[in-house]
């Protein structure tokens, strides 16, 4: 028999199937999700995602990473809503890296309060 992943699970019916595979398919995007916010670059990233102007400094504050987190938050819902009503121009990668900067932004925010 086979180890790992690849080995064949018995069937514990429709309902169950779907609701694990939407469980593990959460967890793995989560993980990828993580994974690409340890290459996130804040100054070469954000002025792509939201227009933040690429010459000045970004704030390192507690009010200007709250500040930042509000407009990517609003980026993300406007992603978000072009992706579920299947507009032309939702772009599958942005989607991916707002979220992936809001998830470093987070971080950020949170070692900066623990840090006071």
């Amino acid at each position: 028999m086979m180890q790992g992943s690849f080995a064949k699970r018995p069937e514990s019916g429709g309902a169950g199937t779907a609701a694990t595979i939407r469980t593990r398919t959460r967890r793995l995007t989560e993980r990828a999700l993580r994974a690409g916010m340890l290459d996130y670059d804040r100054d070469r990233d954000l002025p792509a995602l939201i227009r933040v102007n690429p010459f000045s400094p970004i704030a390192d504050t507690t009010d200007g990473v709250k500040a930042i987190l509000a407009r990517l938050e609003r980026a993300l819902r406007a992603e978000r809503k072009r992706g579920r009503s299947g507009h032309w121009t939702y772009d599958l990668n942005r989607h991916i890296a707002l979220r992936q900067a809001y998830l470093a932004e987070s971080a950020r925010l949170a070692s900066l309060q623990a840090s006071r």
